[in-house]
């Protein structure tokens, strides 16, 4: 079958369709039934959808987004991130399928002039050097210093990881923390990432295993204090040294793929 310059390549896993690479312009409508292995698929090349409106506290979505682009209402940092479909809905994919190691998301020195202004190139210079993990920045939350951020997240593939994070606590020279899941462990961490390394701050096992379904997960945090949730169910808490203060996003690891949904966050009162 041969293709356009605007056309990209789609995969199906388990009835749900993911976007494996870029296309050169324009936007995406497909033709295909829901399939329980890879297979390639038809489509044809349709106009730029309208940008979803970033509103965290409400909840965000991606209705309006442009299936096969990156997502208008997060930042893109580390790794491969755009909007996929899965079954009559949008959602935000980490494709990890050609991650690669220290390898930033494309034009970072913008994105990252987008998050800090002009206080840009010390995390653009550490994300450079430091580029293990994919993530991506949520917009319209500047400075989350607690009350609650959740997300949904189906794991749909990943041979070393099919990890799915929240990120808080971003600071302008890249350290952050991330509460995750992971579907090939039963275990819940909170982690922390200092200048390019990555350390559990507190790690619970014996989770329940993570189906290739839709399941919830959610952080809160009070002054110091944070608590995590996996499927509605307290697993973690854990003091920490200081509050915290930052932008807040999604992660990932290494070969993953994962849809998410849903982000929300909750400023406290």
């Amino acid at each position: 079958m041969r293709r356009s310059a605007v056309t990209r390549k789609l995969a199906v896993y388990g009835g749900a369709t993911i976007v494996a690479a870029a296309a050169a312009a324009g936007g995406l409508t497909y033709l295909s039934t829901p399939a329980r292995s890879p297979s390639q698929l038809e489509y044809l090349p349709v106009g730029t959808a309208a940008a979803a409106s970033p509103d965290p506290a409400g909840g965000i979505e991606f209705a309006g987004e442009t299936v096969g682009a990156e997502p208008t209402s997060f930042v893109a940092v580390v790794g491969n991130w755009v909007i996929g479909v899965d079954g009559d809905k949008r959602v935000l994919v980490v494709d990890g399928r050609k991650w690669e190691e220290g390898q930033p998301a494309a034009g970072l020195a913008d994105k990252a002039r987008a998050i800090y202004g002009e206080r840009y190139a010390e995390f653009l210079d550490n994300v450079q050097s430091y580029a293990y993990f994919p993530y991506a920045v949520a917009k319209g939350v500047d400075d989350f210093k607690g009350g609650e951020i959740a997300l949904r997240f189906k794991p749909i593939a990943g041979r070393i990881d099919q990890g799915a994070g929240i990120l808080f606590d971003l600071k302008p020279n890249g350290d952050y923390l991330t509460l995750r899941a992971n579907a090939l462990e039963n275990n819940l961490v909170l982690w922390q990432v200092v200048h390019g390394k990555r350390s559990s701050v507190e790690w619970v096992k014996g989770t329940p295993d993570l189906t290739p379904q839709w399941h919830d997960l959610k952080i809160t945090v009070n002054g110091t204090r944070v608590e995590g949730y996996l499927d509605g169910k307290l697993y973690l808490t854990h003091s920490l040294p200081e509050p915290v203060s930052g932008h807040v996003g999604i992660w990932s690891k290494a070969d993953s793929v994962v849809y998410f949904d849903d982000f929300a966050v909750k400023p406290a009162n």
